[in-house]
């Protein structure tokens, strides 16, 4: 991996003890009262008395066989309890996957604005890089003509995002189709960060996995965006390729290696009780995406956005006279955190007024409330500073 520093730990320096976040990316957080409350409610007593009294000798290499089948469950008839990789959290995954793949001599495609990890864990294995920039004016979707044009005789390697963060936007089943056949005609392999599926507001919108539609694709999940169990610390890949499953087994000695017993077993509390979970969580974001469109119609002089449509985020951006840096500092001096362009890209000439905010969670209206109160009191000065630009 690369030795840059986070992009995020500058925002984090900022906004720390901020009382309102509208930064966070995950669904409402559950806690472990709740999980075991939902067991007990489907009768599921042998998990609850499971995970009070499971030994705590090692778990197996890429998570133990009760867990890994029951992941299998989100993907279709070509993914198996054999085809998934169980990891301390989807971070580690990315690392595990550009070692495994990659060398000096690879090339990879990657897309920006996006998650630091994404963009840089190809970097990090010593090969070619080439960063495609998603535009706004396109909805941030990806045009295939540059990932085409981007390609050379040792690319190897594209990595994509879909739903895509930090904008909350979901490619058409066509271009997904279409982005399959490339990759097929070049034999690349595809990482798909699938973080947010299941977190589509309309479930028409949901695309295949990454992992069911292509042999040398990959589908990459966690438990912390649509379920909310940040701390359980489990994420996965999905794929069909053995062989390179026993080639991330292999890197995956090196790293973290076996993924703790009581988060597997907090886990399948999570994945048995999906239903419930993610059904709350979208009736959350549902009501907080409608605050949204009051504040965005309220203010559409100041903001603008690509709508989103899944996950729990959209991309925003400023049109008054400050960078979404700047924004960012005078809002966490009233105690509202966003996260900044440069959490996700360092070319700010291009993004550097665009910020992320996040919806899921209950809390979410109190600090939407909060920023609306520092807009009001700023908006007219702000426009005074945009007109006298515009005049000198």
């Amino acid at each position: 991996m690369t030795n840059r520093e986070p992009w995020s730990k500058r925002h984090k320096q900022v906004s720390r003890g901020a009382r309102f976040s509208l930064s966070n990316s995950f669904a409402q957080p559950l806690d472990s009262k709740q999980l075991i409350e939902l067991a007990r409610a489907r009768g599921d007593h042998a998990l609850v008395e499971m995970f009070h009294e499971h030994s705590l000798e090692y778990t197996p290499m890429g998570g133990s066989l009760d867990l890994r089948s029951q992941i299998a469950e989100c993907y279709g008839a070509h993914i198996t309890a054999d085809n998934i990789i169980v990891f301390a959290g989807a971070q580690v995954a990315l690392q595990t996957v550009a070692r495994a793949l990659l060398d000096e001599s690879s090339h990879s495609i990657v897309f920006s604005p996006g998650y630091q990890s994404l963009q840089d864990a190809p970097r990090g294995e010593g090969g070619q890089m080439t960063t495609i920039h998603l535009r706004p004016e396109d909805g941030w979707q990806i045009d295939l003509t540059l990932v085409e044009a981007a390609l050379r005789p040792e690319t190897k390697y594209l990595v994509i995002n879909e739903p895509y963060n930090p904008a909350g936007t979901l490619m058409s089943a066509e271009l997904q189709e279409q982005l399959v056949d490339l990759a097929e005609r070049n034999d690349l392999y595809v990482l798909s960060d699938e973080v947010y599926r299941l977190l589509e507001h309309d479930s028409l919108d949901r695309l295949p996995a990454m992992a069911d539609v292509y042999t040398k694709g990959l589908s990459l999940a966690t438990l912390s965006k649509p379920w909310g169990g940040c701390g359980i610390t489990i994420g996965w890949l999905a794929l069909q390729d053995m062989e390179l499953r026993q080639k991330l087994i292999d890197v995956q000695y090196f790293g973290t290696a076996c993924p703790s017993r009581a988060s597997e077993i907090q886990a399948l509390m999570v994945l048995r009780s999906s239903d419930e979970i993610l059904s709350r969580n979208l009736v959350i974001i549902r009501r907080n995406l409608a605050l949204l469109d009051q504040f965005f119609e309220a203010h559409e002089d100041l903001f603008e956005w690509v709508r989103p449509k899944a996950g729990a985020i959209a991309f925003v951006r400023f049109k008054g006279p400050l960078s979404s840096e700047e924004l960012g500092v005078e809002l966490a001096r009233v105690s509202v955190s966003i996260k900044p362009a440069y959490v996700f890209t360092q070319d700010l000439q291009r993004y550097g007024d665009y910020f992320r905010i996040g919806y899921g969670e209950q809390a979410m209206p109190a600090a939407l409330e909060a920023f609306a109160q520092f807009v009001e009191e700023h908006e007219e000065a702000w426009r005074d500073q945009r007109a006298s630009v515009r005049r000198g």
